[in-house]
């Protein structure tokens, strides 16, 4: 039987616009499987990103539960939380949200030093994010900050950020939207390979159709429900 890492039970998302309440996900239940790549479509303001936020514990549901490897991160208190987001959970935006004053390596360092023990945070962190570096093609490119490096090698720092302290599970959210068609299948390529590698489960938002066929399972977000 294919292992669960995560479930959404019937998730339900309200925002408030003035003297409107909006409605935007409609009891959405979700299943994850370790090491699976999953794609979610939907129109523009359907709710993915959203959804998306809730899953990875940066936003909290109306109603509805998150269980993730057992626990509900919605009993967790927001030192929990950032402490669970830190070790289990890998982000990836469209827009690569790089320090620009940081160079490659450090970018990369930064969530593996903030959950090291600080008497092994420095050396430890710093060979894990160069040997991630090394794996998506940036050995030469470590030293270069953000505004040096091209749209796609800032994903691929992104993306080796994401993956330092080994998650159980990443979200992307389009993060091929910035980029050249090329690029942009050469970072998903990254994406797969990790998710193989790593034992990494991804859940990808998306418009790309190129993307969606080299996912495991697609989902289709469509009037406040995932198909």
């Amino acid at each position: 039987m294919d292992e669960i890492i995560l479930e959404a039970r019937n998730i339900k998302k309200k925002f408030r616009q003035g003297d409107r309440e909006i409605e935007v996900l409609k009891g959405v239940d979700f299943k994850v499987k370790r090491n699976s790549v999953n794609s979610i479509i939907g129109v523009s303001g359907a709710g993915k990103s959203t959804l998306l936020h809730i899953m990875g514990a940066l936003e909290k549901p109306t109603s509805g539960n998150i269980v993730f490897d057992g626990m509900e991160i919605q009993n967790m208190n927001n030192d929990e939380l950032a402490g669970f987001r830190n070790k289990k959970i890998g982000l990836v935006f469209q827009f690569f949200n790089l320090l620009p004053e940081f160079n490659a390596l450090e970018n990369v360092m930064l969530p593996a030093m903030i959950s090291r023990e600080s008497g092994s945070r420095s050396q430890a962190s710093r060979d894990k994010a160069a040997a991630l570096l090394e794996e998506v093609g940036l050995k030469d490119r470590m030293n270069h900050r953000p505004a040096d490096l091209s749209g796609g090698e800032q994903q691929r720092v992104a993306i080796a950020r994401a993956l330092v302290n080994d998650p159980v599970l990443l979200l992307a959210d389009e993060p091929t939207g910035n980029l050249d068609r090329e690029t942009a299948m050469a970072v998903y390529g990254i994406m797969i390979e990790m998710s193989r590698s790593k034992n990494t489960s991804f859940v990808v938002v998306t418009h790309d159709e190129e993307l969606v066929r080299q996912s495991d399972y697609l989902f289709h977000l469509k009037d406040g429900k995932l198909l």
